[in-house]
């Protein structure tokens, strides 16, 4: 007993050794997010930063980064949103403009994936079983669709989630036949299981909050029955740290940090971390009761777990987690806002008018709730095809006198401001 006692306090010291850095990737300049960071082991990773839409490889497990890809090389305007590899060579970039693109050798070359039926219009979750199996799923602005391929991407099949969702973001499977999809449907935020390949699904949680999203998983390497996901919500609500113990038989919730929380990683059971939109690397070591600012990071969207001593995240850096010393400057960089949105007259009467400046081509959700988050109306979901300032103006004398909240998400977040309706 004193063996093992002394066994888990010399774990616990090494694992309260290690701290989240920077790791030496754009110089920390560009102040945008990096969507997604993908390791195949401890050296060998990439990562895509989403509105200047480029790839990156690193080779020394973030030491050093190469840029493989940018939207110049494609000749266009591209949000990249996921990257995942199936070895070292064959691999598959998500973005949120009906783009797919595959590799064939490590990232030097991308040519665009067109045999799916129909095509994407936006790829939000990837995961790779093994060298032949992958899933996607999206769109966060619908519609709700899982893709598969068992022959490493040469043929796909695309399977109608709508009627379990009206939105996919992530997708987790622990195996070829047993997966996880999370996203929203008309109730809230929503989880689906499958223990076919994805020929049938079960939902398995809901928040009931409507406007909320299942945004990312995590299966605990140690013990893959204990399942971790992230529940982004909407003013005024908090997001929330879902867990379960039973391979989603049961679940339990915890408050999050932020509203719009999307990132979420464990090493153990109780010691983990979450992030979004407006925080870095939240920690926790009681399994979700309670969260500490660890002070590192900014606009976390993915929290990438090798194993229980290495791990890597991604915002407007990407960080590892290390007990060693990388040498680089921490400064936090402020995202720099892609999307600023102005009523035009508040308090309002009948029209709520507003102007949005689009700095991209974009993806766009309009919703109104009120003021205790419950979901109203959503007034437009539309494509933004090139940079322009667009003005919107929606009836609204259907609604109550009182104060409500509008919820703009977009490729690049979600941004909720206040008005009052005389």
């Amino acid at each position: 007993m004193k063996f093992l006692a002394l066994v888990f306090l010399l774990s616990t010291a090494f694992i309260q050794g290690q701290t989240w850095q920077h790791t030496n990737i754009d110089n920390n300049t560009s102040g945008q997010r990096f969507d997604d960071v993908f390791f195949l082991n401890d050296n060998t990773g990439w990562a895509a930063n989403g509105f200047f839409a480029a790839v990156y490889k690193t080779i020394d497990g973030g030491a050093t980064w190469e840029e493989q890809l940018t939207e110049a090389d494609l000749g266009g305007a591209f949000y990249f949103r996921n990257i995942e590899f199936l070895n070292e060579n064959i691999g598959f970039l998500g973005t949120l403009n009906s783009l797919f693109l595959k590799t064939t050798d490590g990232g030097d070359n991308w040519e665009t994936v067109t045999n799916i039926t129909p095509n994407p219009l936006a790829i939000c979750g990837l995961d790779a079983v093994n060298d032949t199996t992958i899933y996607g799923c999206g769109a966060f602005f619908g519609p709700a669709f899982v893709i598969k391929s068992t022959d490493a991407g040469v043929n796909w099949v695309y399977t109608d989630m709508s009627d379990y969702a009206t939105a996919l973001v992530e997708i987790l499977f622990m195996d070829e036949l047993v997966g996880y999809a999370g996203g929203q449907n008309n109730n809230g935020a929503c989880l689906l299981k499958t223990e076919d390949g994805g020929t049938t699904w079960t939902e398995i949680y809901n928040s009931n909050i409507q406007g909320e999203y299942v945004w990312k998983l995590q299966a605990l390497e140690a013990n893959p029955n204990i399942i971790f996901g992230a529940v982004s919500s909407v003013a005024p609500h908090l997001g929330k740290l879902i867990k379960s113990n039973d391979s989603g038989t049961t679940w339990q919730s915890f408050d999050a940090p932020e509203t719009n929380i999307q990132a979420v990683g464990f090493i153990t059971e109780d010691i983990g971390w979450m992030g979004g939109h407006t925080t870095g690397f939240y920690e926790t070591t009681n399994g979700g009761q309670t969260w500490t600012d660890t002070g590192v990071g900014n606009n976390l969207n993915r929290i990438f777990i090798v194993n229980s001593n290495l791990a890597y995240g991604c915002g407007t850096s990407i960080y590892e987690y290390t007990d060693g010393s990388l040498s680089i400057d921490t400064t936090e960089v402020e995202m720099i806002p892609v999307l600023n949105i102005s009523i035009v007259e508040n308090p309002i009467k009948e029209v709520l008018e507003l102007n949005i400046a689009f700095e991209s081509s974009d993806n766009v959700v309009i919703e109104i709730y009120d003021i205790q988050g419950r979901f109203i109306e959503q007034l437009t979901r539309e494509i933004i095809f090139f940079k322009q300032t667009k003005n919107y103006q929606f009836k609204v004398d259907n609604l109550s006198a009182g104060s409500y909240f509008m919820n703009v998400h977009s490729n690049t977040g979600r941004k909720t401001l206040k008005f009052l309706k005389l």
